[in-house]
């Protein structure tokens, strides 16, 4: 019983050092693809943690808002005119801002995000801040995000000890009297979450009912588009009507097309492509090149320039069958070491994967393409 083996393979693997250092570089390709692409996903994913919290279904910003951590701030009295409209139930004034939080273990200051309401009700819903709302009604208590970066010391360790966390935060005495979880962004670090009456102590360079976001929430029944149309006709120019989902998409649009960011992972992205292209060529065009006599006997024996084109067009299949594979191990640890250190959501999508293989196997393809330039020149009376 014979086995058959295609030509393709042989190839391929006659040579072992050029082979192993072809699938080499496609998997340094795949994974520098997976990274890119990974890290869109994780800015993507999170650029809008703060609003998919926010509670309320329609939104208030001033027309020159940007993005979370630099919003633009405008008056309480348009939600107090938003009362006026039918179909509003209630309405709640959100304060944002960064102040140096001071680290109360090694006394160091990182910059921390705040987020300050009126403690009547929970506008951020996120675990721990509806059962710890009644602390931060004291002025100068706070809540610290358990899911943060370690710079801001381990003072979630400390309250799970039963123990007072007391720091400053801009130069201000707070102590932090409870935890929550909502996790960081490209853009957060780390937050605090406490009273207005806190927010504007700590920044007293604030003034109150100058407010970042307003949260408006409708009657039961009333319908999010009609309200919205109705309060754009009756505010003033200077703020800005949204719906929830239009909040959080404006975060993306501001990191993907106002930032270079999203521009440098697009094109994180294409490098990678290219550089696997320029390896896979070279590997393919030498292998071509060392087996043009053979080429050209088979091309005297009658067989066709397609037959010739598709064996290397399945060594290039081939390659980007078995580099991928190892460029995805490489990768998942990479996005295991990368989470660990930045906490952000590196995960390894199944979609994503197929998408890098698809990217891979044209990356491969084209290669194969450019060097079958070079089987062109298999001439049979010019070789001998």
């Amino acid at each position: 019983m014979s086995i058959y083996i295609p030509l393709a393979w042989l190839q391929l693997t006659r040579e072992k050092r050029r082979f192993l250092a072809a699938l080499a570089g496609i998997a340094f390709a795949v994974v520098l693809m997976m990274t890119q692409l990974g890290f869109e996903d994780a800015l993507l994913s999170t650029s809008g943690l703060v609003q998919s919290r926010l509670t309320g279904d329609l939104v208030l910003i001033n027309p020159q808002y940007q993005y979370i951590v630099s919003p633009k701030s405008f008056t309480d009295r348009r939600l107090y005119q938003a009362l006026g409209c039918d179909g509003v139930e209630s309405v709640e004034a959100v304060y944002l801002g960064t102040a140096p939080f001071k680290n109360p273990f090694d006394r160091s200051e990182r910059d921390i995000f705040m987020i300050g309401f009126n403690p009547r009700s929970a506008v951020l819903n996120a675990p721990g801040v509806a059962e710890n709302l009644y602390k931060i009604r004291t002025p100068g208590v706070v809540l610290f995000d358990s899911i943060r970066r370690p710079e801001y010391g381990a003072v979630a360790e400390t309250l799970k000890e039963d123990k007072h966390v007391i720091t400053e935060t801009a130069g201000r005495r707070v102590e932090i009297a409870g935890l929550f979880q909502l996790g960081t962004s490209f853009a957060v670090d780390g937050t605090l979450v406490m009273s207005d009456e806190t927010f504007l102590q700590v920044l007293p360079n604030r003034r109150l009912g100058i407010i970042d976001v307003g949260l408006i929430k409708l009657k039961s029944g009333a319908d999010p588009e009609r309200v919205k149309s109705e309060l754009a006709r009756i505010l003033p120019p200077d703020v800005r009507v949204l719906t929830h989902a239009e909040f959080a998409e404006l975060e993306k649009t501001y990191w993907t097309t106002n930032t270079p960011i999203g521009f440098i992972f697009k094109l994180g992205v294409l490098m990678g492509i290219f550089v696997g292209c320029i390896i896979v060529y070279q590997i393919l065009y030498s292998d071509v090149t060392d087996h043009l006599p053979e080429y050209a006997t088979l091309k005297a024996m009658g067989y066709p320039d397609r037959f010739l084109f598709k064996i290397v067009l399945q060594e290039s299949l081939i390659l980007s069958v078995l580099g991928f594979f190892p460029g995805v191990f490489v990768s998942y640890f990479v996005y295991s070491v990368s989470r660990d250190a930045t906490l952000l959501p590196l995960r390894m999508t199944f979609a994503r994967s197929a998408a890098v293989y698809v990217l891979t196997a044209i990356m491969c393809a084209i290669s194969a393409a450019l060097a079958m330039r070079r089987l062109k020149a298999a001439d049979p009376a010019e070789i001998f």
